[in-house]
């Protein structure tokens, strides 16, 4: 499934679809639903954390691309400049 348009109400946007995940984790956690109520938000979930990965997949692509259009100098850079950055978070 690839990234969808968030324009549409069957395609939220990441963040719509991530708070809603969060929502179903939270009320599969309580507790007190109904075996039916239960698998229904289970499957909503699942439908829910495809959405979220496919938009983070589209999002990898997105940071590829940009990357492989860039000279091979300023990729260089882009990718030490990430690499210094996780580093620096890392250690703090």
């Amino acid at each position: 499934m690839a990234a969808q348009d968030p324009s549409t109400p069957q395609h939220p946007t990441y963040e719509q679809a991530r708070d809603e995940l969060v929502e179903v984790v939270r009320r599969l956690e309580a507790g007190g639903a109904t075996l039916e109520e239960s698998l229904s938000l289970w499957e909503r979930g699942e439908r829910l954390a495809a959405i979220c990965q496919d938009w983070l997949d589209g999002a990898r692509a997105r940071i590829a691309a940009a990357l492989d259009e860039q000279p091979p100098a300023a990729a260089a850079q882009s990718q030490a400049g990430a690499s210094e950055a996780a580093n620096s978070s890392a250690s703090a």
